[in-house]
């Protein structure tokens, strides 16, 4: 019995890490992509953990820019 078409192409293609993912989605906020990652993310990433990545990258840069406003408002420079 042979494997259907589909089990050949999962098997080719290993779905990335949620680590890879997260990588992938970081390098992506700052606009730095080369092509060959780029094509390689779109065959491996799982659509569902690039949702969650760039979501949880949006939390984390909002607090971040939050803390630097507040250090930056508390230190006096901004007067």
């Amino acid at each position: 019995m042979s494997a259907a078409p589909q089990d050949q192409d999962a098997r080719a293609k290993p779905q990335a890490t949620m680590a890879e993912t997260m990588r992938a989605v970081a390098w992506s906020f700052f606009g730095i992509r080369r092509a060959a990652d780029y094509e390689r993310d779109v065959q491996r990433l799982n659509p569902l953990h690039v949702i969650i990545a760039g979501v949880l990258g949006a939390i984390v840069f909002v607090g971040v820019l939050a803390v630097l406003v507040r250090w930056v408002v508390g230190s006096g420079v901004a007067t």
